[in-house]
């Protein structure tokens, strides 16, 4: 309606001088109220009026909404007469950071359009106008400016005036159907400001300016996709709204001359973030690489302990015999990637937080695990043997386990990866997850695939096998050996549990177990006895005194995760290091013992311009959960570096050396 009314008051003939009131001088500013017209022309219901506020260098003001701690302009328009009602417009916004808080407003010069309608057309009006501003650089001052401006009755129009408010009205943002954007989904919590919406035509450097009552909001993680057509942001809440359900949500975006404000209705779920540019055959390659990789990471010694329990038993047999052994354990592998695929298939559907390794945090998942390990130490120390019946392995021409026992070893060796992560692999789960399900499966597979990779390179060649020396007592001392290895494997599964559920929950899982492993030993009714003391370990989690709700604690020298924080600290000028760990990944283990506890990493992280900031993983948590999916990632370890350098943060990859730290954390600064 602005620009409409001045396209027709620019046709009209110009006059010599502008309407135009005193400037009123503060400490920091100078203001004067300004109008399009000389006068009032013959039946003329509406004025252009503006007013332009000059700041001294340094200083700024504020928008209409101002942040944690600014004041919007506010105008008294009383002793104005003449006048039906004046509506202030507010130009888009900057975004600038005051006493270490987002503010949103204007700095040099900005024009405030004025939208006046007059009681009698054509008459004249007396404009009388009380500014009262918030101008703020080190301190902030408050500015009152008392304007006034007397418009006659005929008069014409100044071109120059029309044009620089007519500037200042274009700079208003207006609806989201003329700026070509449609919002998609939009949630908003006690923790983070989350939306998606497309545009058309792209965009190219966005900017989001979020109304909701008195929330404060940090600055914005903004990805954009498909060439600019698709933005995901995620803003950090620095202050709550309350109650967040009943806030409404005004939303402005900004990207150059282009603004808009809408109102975003607020959904149930966040929605994700893009998964990225990787084509399909990127993520299948990603996949397969990642499986392959996994198999020397950290965690590779229970999944080598099984291969090698393999390969022993191997040792002296037919070649036909060790290939199609080592067939099963890679079927085993598949299999074992095939359900965790239609696990997370199902899981999506249901609405279920998704991430790799989180299985781990289940007691009852950790107690089979403890128990299975447990049984196999067991039975490689000799104190009980598994045998198929003898007519199955007389089919099968087969010792001990058959190719059932292969298959299950392959499946037992997968399950013992999924602690860690590799490189390659976070970017393909996290694919997977946000895929529909013929890719999911088809991305398992693939990971699957890599994984079983060494079993398919023994099955291609069994001499790697049969060259071993026949079983005698070598052999012996090997399953000794060996099943020390998966006992201590089992001391470490019980260490995690009891950093999540408790120490009694431990103790009494690794007793039961101890048992249920040792049963056979009895002879008599041995059978009843171990499925007895199985059935109880797996119920030991549950069975055992509850543990007080474990506060998030962050190791010496570190502070806990915050998302909220990190934008505060980086808007002091601060480097923030954020490691996402948990007790069960061993990959974070590595990475702590091996980069971030030595030098040159730790003593740079010991700097006071340097926030390390620490977020445990080892139970549930869904702010932690939330923070992988903003940054597209559905497993750990996770290491990003925030700074002024770096505000929307450097990824770094799974396995850290030392140069990536150091260099991260000098882009950053």
């Amino acid at each position: 309606m602005i620009l409409r009314a001045l396209a027709l008051l620019l046709a009209l003939p110009a006059a010599a001088l502008a309407a135009s009131g005193p400037a009123v001088e503060g400490t920091t500013s100078s203001v004067r109220l300004m109008t399009a017209e000389d006068g009032v022309a013959p039946g003329a219901a509406t004025l252009s009026a503006g007013i332009e506020v000059d700041l001294e260098d340094g200083w700024k003001t504020y928008w209409r909404s101002a942040g944690e701690i600014g004041l919007p302009p506010e105008v008294d328009w009383t002793g104005s007469e003449n006048v039906a009602s004046a509506e202030l417009l507010y130009p888009a916004p900057q975004r600038f950071t005051a006493f270490e808080i987002e503010n949103f407003g204007y700095e040099d010069r900005v024009i405030f359009p004025v939208r006046i309608t007059l009681q009698e057309p054509g008459a004249p009006a007396r404009l009388r106008a009380e500014l009262r501003l918030l101008v703020c650089a080190e301190v902030c001052v408050p500015e009152t400016a008392r304007l006034a401006l007397d418009l006659p009755a005929g008069g014409g129009v100044d071109g120059d005036a029309a044009r620089a408010i007519a500037a200042a009205a274009a700079r208003v943002p207006g609806t989201a159907e003329a700026a070509g954007l449609t919002l998609r989904a939009a949630h908003l919590s006690d923790e983070a400001l989350t939306l998606r919406l497309d545009a058309d035509p792209p965009l190219a450097a966005p900017d989001l300016f979020p109304e909701a009552g008195r929330a404060g909001f940090g600055a914005p993680d903004i990805r954009l996709s498909d060439g600019g057509r698709t933005l995901w942001a995620r803003l950090p809440v620095t202050v709550p709204p309350s109650p967040v359900e009943a806030t409404p949500l005004d939303l402005t975006v900004v990207d150059g001359a282009r603004a808009a404000t809408f109102p975003a209705p607020l959904a149930d779920t966040p929605p994700a973030p893009p998964s990225g540019r990787l084509t399909l055959l990127g993520a299948l390659a990603a996949a397969f690489l990642g499986g392959l990789i996994l198999n020397v990471m950290p965690c590779v010694l229970p999944v080598l302990t099984i291969k090698l329990a393999g390969a022993v038993s191997g040792a002296g047999q037919s070649a036909g015999r060790v290939r199609s052994g080592f067939l099963a354990s890679a079927a085993g592998v598949m299999g074992f990637a095939m359900v965790l695929a239609v696990l997370v298939i199902g899981a999506r559907a249901a609405g279920l937080s998704l991430g790799w390794g989180v299985q781990f945090q289940s007691p009852i998942f950790l107690a089979a695990l403890v128990l299975i390990l447990a049984l196999f130490a067991a039975s490689l120390a000799g104190a009980w043997e598994a045998a198929l019946p003898s007519a199955w392995q007389t089919a099968l021409a087969q010792g001990r386990g058959g190719l059932a026992g292969d298959f299950a070893a392959g499946a037992f060796a997968a399950v013992l990866a999924t602690p860690c992560s590799a490189p390659f692999l976070g970017t393909a789960v996290a694919a997977a997850f946000a895929a529909g399900a013929p890719v999911t499966l088809a991305i398992f597979a693939a990971l699957g695939l890599g994984l079983a990779a060494p079993y398919l390179l023994v099955a291609a060649r069994p001499s790697l096998v049969t060259r071993l020396p026949r079983p005698g007592r070598w052999m012996q001392a090997v399953k000794l050996a060996m099943a020390a290895l998966l006992a201590l494997t089992a001391l470490w599964l019980l260490w995690v549990m009891a950093r999540g559920a408790g120490l009694p929950a431990a103790l009494l899982t690794g007793a039961l177990a101890g048992a249920a492993a040792a049963a056979p030993l009895l002879r008599r009714r041995a059978l009843p006895a171990a499925a007895a003391l199985a059935l109880a370990t797996l119920a030991a989690p549950a069975l055992a005194p509850v543990p007080p709700a474990r506060a998030a604690a962050a190791d010496a020298g570190w502070e806990s995760f915050e998302r909220a924080a990190i934008g505060r600290h980086v808007a002091a000028g601060r480097v923030v290091f954020v490691d996402v760990t948990a007790d069960w990944c061993l990959t974070c283990k590595a990475n702590k013992g091996l980069v971030l506890d030595r030098e040159p990493v730790a003593g740079l992280l010991a700097q006071d311009a340097v926030v390390p900031m620490r977020a445990d993983w080892t139970t549930a948590d869904p702010s932690i959960g939330a923070y992988l999916a903003e940054n597209g990632r559905a497993g750990i370890p996770l290491n990003v570096v925030y700074g002024p350098g770096a505000p929307e943060g450097i990824a770094l990859p799974e396995l850290l050396t030392s140069r990536q730290v150091v260099g991260a954390l000098a882009a950053a600064r």
